[in-house]
């Protein structure tokens, strides 16, 4: 039977495997309410009604909700709902996507409260009156700024499913000293530390109870240097296998220190996230981006031929300013530093971020609903962003995920590899009407006849993809030259999946 709770905190997820360090951090630092609190995390392929019931379970007097601009439109058909059952329910939204502005959304019209920025004190404070029975005058709250050394720390409400199954989310630092004006980082008045003593003491309880997948939320873990070298070496010094440590890195900013200890990283243990964001110095000087590419440069052929770091890098199509051509030899000029990963993102406006200013000078025009996507610029047209939507989608299929890891590169040829993605892309939209949910049997077949008719060399060709089936331990089709296989049954399938994995 669910028990019941006064308190319900609750968010909705991307994926199971994410965990909401936000909603620990509230429930850590509740003070005397922290008991009478339960925790939810749903993920947002439920639906509004599964999710209200199992909060509307536990009873609640108060329900907050960590709002993200992937889980708002869920999120504001829970709170409707859950109002409409239980009228008596107060309802609390925090997180980024009501932290700034909230004029025409409606999950803040219908919500009781708003809490914006850094919750835990401000959240505790309104527990403490509502749970009095005190309605507080004003319905938004500012967060402020909490001493980082006062605040409860975390980790310990991961629980042993969490740290077996889940990423454990962890924090060294708030803020970001950056002016990116798509971020709403940039809109952080400071960067502020979490104590080091403690915050080690926190990660070496999570790994004495088995955390091995750890990801530092701070948007500059490479800030200052020397606590960033200090959390290197400890990992270093209680690495086991299997462990994962991903940190997002300031590209232009790698010192002998750092290098050093980001070199000792055993294989598969060490990712690293780089925005790069435009390589169109214009655009970034437009968007207020700092970066010095010479040293971005430096830093990538580092990591590429003397660390074992698997390297993510981010690239955004829909700048202010940034046309096709532009965006084309960014990501060419990218790629030749040697990620492992290149992600390219398409622009959203988020709620209060600065790159607003830009919307009458540049034309920029984006959708109404979440994610709020830029459609047009005035360097784009909305048929040139669908097609680079397209060519996103491919290349993370077909580059970043790598399951044709031999015969993709075979697109490229002599030059980069921007124009022969996007021209497969474009033929693929041609033929199938769409690029996603094409079978990758499909899509291979698809590929190599692209390649064949673009001139390619058959035999080199042949030669890629039966190695990539090898690698993946796939049974070749016989569209690609495979011999006819007699049609597997469930079970006989799924004894085969089993024995690849012994």
């Amino acid at each position: 039977m669910t028990r019941t709770s006064e308190i319900v905190l609750a968010t909705a997820n991307a994926r199971y495997h994410h965990t909401s360090l936000s909603l620990r951090c509230l429930l850590a630092n509740l003070g005397p309410w922290r008991e009478r609190a339960t925790l939810l995390e749903f993920t947002t392929g439920e639906t509004p009604a599964d999710i209200v019931e199992r909060v509307l379970a536990h009873r609640p007097r108060l329900l907050g909700l960590s709002v993200y601009i992937w889980n708002v439109a869920l999120l504001t058909e829970v709170v409707a709902m859950a109002r409409a059952l239980d009228p008596a329910l107060v309802v609390v939204i925090g997180g980024p996507e009501v932290s700034h502005a909230l004029d025409g959304l409606r999950i803040a019209d219908i919500a009781d409260f708003v809490v914006q920025g850094e919750g835990e004190d401000a959240f505790r404070g309104l527990v403490a009156e509502v749970l009095a029975g005190v309605r507080p005058p004003e319905r938004v709250i500012g967060g402020g700024l909490p001493d980082l050394a006062g605040l409860v720390p975390p980790y310990s409400l991961y629980s042993a499913e969490d740290l077996r199954q889940r990423t454990t989310y962890v924090e060294a630092s708030r803020g970001c000293p950056y002016r990116c004006e798509f971020c709403l980082s940039s809109l952080d008045l400071q960067v502020r530390h979490f104590p080091m003593d403690e915050l080690l003491a926190g990660l070496q309880g999570l790994i004495d109870r088995g955390a091995r997948n750890f990801k530092f939320i701070d948007r500059t873990f490479n800030l200052r240097v020397e606590l960033g070298a200090r959390i290197l070496q400890f990992f270093l010094d209680r690495y086991q296998p299997g462990m994962l440590f991903h940190f997002e890195v300031v590209p232009d900013r790698l010192p002998e220190a750092l290098r050093t200890l980001l070199a000792a990283f055993p294989e598969g243990s060490l990712q690293l996230e780089i925005g790069v964001q435009t390589l169109d110095d214009r655009v970034a000087e437009r968007i207020s981006r700092r970066q010095n590419v010479a040293k971005m440069e430096d830093n990538f052929r580092f990591l590429r031929e003397r660390s074992r770091a698997h390297v993510h890098a981010d690239l955004i199509v829909g700048l202010p300013g940034e046309g096709l051509e532009s965006f084309g030899r960014g990501l060419d000029r990218l790629y030749a530093m040697g990620p492992q990963e290149i992600q390219v993102g398409i622009l959203k406006r988020l709620r209060g971020a600065p790159i607003a200013r830009h919307d009458s000078a540049f034309g920029m025009v984006y959708s109404a609903a979440p994610p709020y996507e830029i459609l047009r610029t005035d360097a784009l047209d909305f048929p040139e962003l669908q097609r680079l939507k397209r060519f996103a989608f491919v290349w993370d299929r077909l580059i970043n995920r790598g399951n044709l890891s031999r015969t993709a590169p075979l697109l490229f040829g002599r030059g980069g590899p921007f124009g022969p993605v996007l021209a497969f892309a474009d033929a693929l939209y041609a033929t199938n009407g769409q690029v996603h949910a094409i079978a990758l049997d499909r899509l291979a077949e698809q590929l190599v006849g692209f390649l064949l008719a673009s001139g390619a060399d058959p035999a080199a060709v042949t030669a890629a993809v039966v190695e990539d089936y090898r690698a993946a331990d796939r049974l070749l089709p016989r569209a690609l030259g495979g011999e006819a296989q007699p049609k597997e049954s469930p079970s006989d399938r799924h004894r085969r999946r089993q024995l690849r994995h012994l």
